[in-house]
């Protein structure tokens, strides 16, 4: 599904990505890990064409993204509220999202109502831009938002920053909704290692813009994660 191949970023003389080859098949729940710095946004940044490559690129289902936007009608995203646009309230941000991907009104509104839960009452019906909001609603709005139209290829970066308890776990259950039982292609960057490895079938970590581990997901890989981040045995 995603394929990078030779990939490099540097600004001057400053490396911050050197990824040879790397490849997320279709439908898996993909997760980056790695200390601020590490390049996991950057790696997001040159998927959706937001900068360029130094050397090599990103093949998303057979285009190459940083030569033909043809990927962008199966890919969405959330990276941070940059995304949003602060004068529209909610409702009227979900609907303009819905337009680009060829949604109605109706579908939009089918889709919205399953996360009600989600929202906990704090962003629907309440006549308040998306400006006006907190960042973890900000946060809700994009994640939602970014679902809309039945992406195949969904990219959240730092998605459970900035939320209470109750919606983190919601999250989880919605991420693993969409990988395990609608096929999407999941890619999620986080800081949290407890809440990647719970819902990441596969973890790469990254330091320095490189790859330093790439894991399958298993009862073992938190403690894994623990140690090296650590550098030493977690009880």
């Amino acid at each position: 599904m995603i394929t990078t191949s030779n990939l490099s970023k540097k600004y001057k003389d400053n490396k911050v990505l050197l990824i040879d080859a790397l490849e997320i098949p279709k439908g898996q729940s993909f997760g980056l890990v790695g200390n601020n710095g590490a390049g996991k946004t950057t790696y997001f940044s040159l998927l959706l064409d937001l900068i360029q490559p130094t050397t090599g690129h990103i093949v998303n289902n057979e285009v190459q993204v940083n030569k033909s936007e043809d990927w962008k009608p199966f890919t969405s995203a959330f990276i941070d509220e940059s995304f949003l646009i602060g004068y529209l309230t909610a409702e009227e941000y979900f609907y303009f999202i819905g337009e680009l991907r060829e949604q109605n009104k109706a579908d939009v509104d089918k889709l919205v109502a399953q996360f009600e839960d989600f929202f906990h009452g704090e962003i629907l019906g309440q006549k308040k831009y998306l400006r006006d909001l907190s960042k973890g609603n900000q946060k809700k709005a994009g994640i939602v938002a970014a679902l809309i139209g039945n992406p195949e290829v969904i990219i959240l970066d730092e998605p459970f920053a900035n939320l209470d308890p109750t919606t983190q776990i919601r999250l989880k259950e919605i991420i693993k909704d969409l990988a395990e039982k609608q096929g999407t292609t999941v890619l999620i960057s986080s800081h949290d290692l407890m809440h990647i490895t719970d819902v990441c079938e596969r973890i790469v970590v990254l330091e320095k813009g490189e790859i330093v581990k790439d894991l399958k997901t298993s009862e073992a890989t938190l403690k894994e994660l623990e140690v090296h981040f650590t550098g030493m045995d977690v009880l």
